[in-house]
């Protein structure tokens, strides 16, 4: 089975840089994504809100980055414990 996510977005929101029990970065942020998809043979307009979190120098980077900038996200999706929302787990970054 594969679980891999690509999403073209802007940072919506990004928290404040934190640290996991072992010191590992890590940031909690929200994508926000508008385009137009092909669904059943007519044209949809979508958006879509997105938690995300990203570790190590990734978490790092993001963190430096300016609200509103566009990027292509990819990663895989997760439940995290205690919930039932998805969350994108970001692996790489594209500025767009």
């Amino acid at each position: 089975m594969e679980n891999r996510v690509a999403l073209t977005g802007t940072l919506a929101e990004l928290a404040a840089l934190r640290y996991t029990p072992a010191g590992l970065p890590a940031l909690d942020l929200r994508i926000e994504h508008s385009s137009q998809q092909a669904e059943a043979g007519s044209k949809r307009n979508v958006t879509a809100s997105v938690k995300a979190v990203a570790f190590g120098p990734l978490a790092e980077k993001l963190a430096r980055q300016a609200p509103g900038s566009q990027w292509t996200f990819q990663g895989f999706l997760a439940t995290p414990r205690n919930t039932k929302m998805l969350v994108l787990h970001i692996q790489d970054i594209q500025q767009n």
